[in-house]
């Protein structure tokens, strides 16, 4: 078949109305191993000493190299449109995850 293109294959994806509302999220903790990436995306909210994860995501090491390139790509054209999205300084977020504070 290298004369002939491949038929091009439809993908639908469905996005169920309760997706479809989504989740705020103000954090996401990027873990991996050799065979996967794991993000946690999570609300953490001010005063509250404890915060949910709100939605765990698994992919492959190739996949998240993809979608680190897809948000690098989207990043660009909104801020070629909007202006530079600007880093806020913001008070660091304690990550004992339910452990006691650490004494000196």
């Amino acid at each position: 078949m290298s004369d002939q293109q491949l038929p091009e294959q439809q993908l639908n994806i469905e996005l169920t109305e309760e997706v479809a509302d989504g989740e705020y999220v103000n954090l996401a903790i990027v873990t991996n191993s050799f065979a996967e990436f794991v993000i946690d995306f999570v609300n953490v909210m001010p005063n509250v000493p404890k915060a949910k994860v709100k939605s765990r995501i698994v992919m492959t090491p190739q996949h998240a190299k993809r979608t680190m390139r897809a948000l690098v790509d989207n990043i660009k054209r909104f801020e070629a449109q909007y202006g530079v999205i600007k880093d806020q300084e913001t008070a660091p977020t304690p990550f004992n995850f339910g452990a006691p504070p650490a004494q000196a």
